[in-house]
């Protein structure tokens, strides 16, 4: 039986985050000559960013180019500095990341390989850095390999674990995944970090746990120390809130993000989504293209295209389907691999055998539930409809780790059963994507609702 959905509130900024706050400046204070001023400033955006990068926490775009500016110029002046080399690597990371700007990665893995080889022995900042960055380039086996060997290194820091959640998720490991989260929790260092029950939400969302992402994304919020972590937080709240069916929650967690990071571009494409499902498209349309302008994810563009599709406008879609294709073959230069991506559009936009081919090959290297999803439905455009059931199947198989409640896993799986004939359980699952999200894509949506009108009552 589903479990009863539960509204998430936005957060306002709370009395906790000043004194976690507090908390920060008072350790930096005990630093101080006895004989400083009592009045201490807040910290620069340098400092901010060193803080948040070091603590594994979201840092703002301008306090970042700050970091990066400063780690620069010191490690000019000090090359065999190992710390920070690899504060720079992972400022850069972050960077690359929130911009949607692969060039950001190369420069990252010289710095981070740099304060390997400087800093031989003890330094898990760097390879866990160098795990960041394989997670952010879709590299999950390396991402595993540096993750592991950052957590032999330093087994009870907490910022350790977290990029090692990423890796066994992309692999498909979901085993390891739990067996990861139990060790990070139990860290007395780790278990009060609000990006610990940041990464807890993730894991109880893919587990099915709803509820459990919720409050943990709550309690993150509640607790974040900075403008920029609380906004991240409010965002990955709004997706949240999207993936149950209700926009207007989810709008309200995006514009609580914006409000306190305007330079978010993830939040500005999650209220593009969100207002193209209550109607407001005019609207939709321009958070979408603000979006890309902040942040030119090959995601966003493909959202935008079907939008456009959906609206009767082709010649604008193909525009963005064009836009898809150069930002992925941008990024693939940057080191990231966007054969997912590339294997879903050309199924649905392109050639769904020249799908296929991507998504064994990349099934072959990175066995996680979105891929084994993506494969289906490409065998499925191809024809292949009883090999794609079985993919399909496998996608909320719970022995394979597939808990998770995706409408879009629900949708695929009930058209390929409706075309190889099997009415009822096609029946159960379009009317299950539509019960979780009627809005989860602008085409599919309308398409689910029509095959479900076709085959009838349930």
């Amino acid at each position: 039986m589903e479990m009863e959905k539960v509204r998430v509130r936005v957060l306002p900024r709370p009395l906790i985050a000043a004194l976690a706050g507090c908390a920060v400046l008072g350790g930096a204070l005990m630093l101080l000559p006895p004989d400083r001023s009592s009045a201490v400033p807040s910290p620069g955006p340098a400092a901010r960013a060193e803080l948040a990068v070091t603590a594994g926490s979201p840092a703002a775009l301008p306090d970042l180019a700050a970091l990066i500016g400063d780690r620069e110029a010191f490690v000019r002046a000090h090359p065999r500095d190992g710390q920070a080399w690899a504060q720079l690597g992972s400022a850069y990371v972050e960077r690359g990341r929130r911009t949607a700007d692969a060039t950001d990665f190369p420069r990252a893995e010289r710095a981070l390989r740099t304060s390997v080889k400087v800093r031989a022995g003890q330094n898990a900042e760097a390879l866990g850095g160098l795990a960041a960055l394989a997670n952010a380039r879709r590299d999950f086996q390396a991402a595993r390999k540096w993750g592991e060997a950052a957590l032999r290194q330093a087994p009870k820091r907490w910022t350790s674990y977290p990029p090692l959640l990423d890796a066994y998720t992309g692999l498909g490991d979901y085993k390891a995944v739990r067996r990861t989260l139990e060790r990070l929790q139990g860290l007395r260092s780790g278990a009060a970090v609000p990006a610990v029950s940041a990464r807890a939400a993730g894991v109880y969302r893919d587990e099915g746990r709803r509820e459990d992402a919720q409050a943990a994304l709550a309690d993150a919020a509640a607790r974040a120390a900075t403008p920029a972590e609380e906004a991240e937080w409010q965002y990955r709240a709004g997706e949240l809130a999207w993936e149950r069916g209700e926009p207007a929650d989810a709008l309200r967690h995006f514009e609580a993000a914006l409000r306190l990071d305007p330079g978010l571009g993830s939040a500005r494409a999650g209220e593009g989504r969100a207002l193209a499902a209550l109607g407001r498209t005019r609207e939709a349309l321009s958070a979408y293209r603000a979006a890309l302008a902040r942040q030119p994810s090959p995601q966003y563009a493909l959202e935008l295209g079907e939008l456009y599709d959906s609206l009767g406008r082709p010649e604008e879609a193909q525009a963005q389907y064009a836009v898809l294709r150069a930002r992925v073959a941008k990024e693939q230069v940057g080191g990231v691999d966007g054969e997912l991506l590339l294997g879903r559009f050309e199924a649905d936009h392109g050639d769904a055998a020249s799908a296929v081919r991507r998504l064994r090959a990349q099934w072959a290297r990175q066995p996680g539930l979105e891929v084994a999803d993506a494969l289906g439905w490409a065998l499925h455009r191809a024809g292949k409809g009883e090999e794609a059931l079985g993919w399909a199947k496998r996608t909320t198989d719970k022995e394979h780790g597939g808990e998770v409640r995706s409408a879009l896993y629900a949708y695929h799986r009930g058209m390929i059963e409706r075309e190889s004939g099997l009415t009822g359980p096609a029946r159960r699952h379009l009317a299950e994507a539509l019960r979780i999200n009627p809005y989860f894509s602008p085409v599919g949506g309308p398409e689910a609702q029509e095959a479900l009108n076709e085959l009838g009552a349930l």
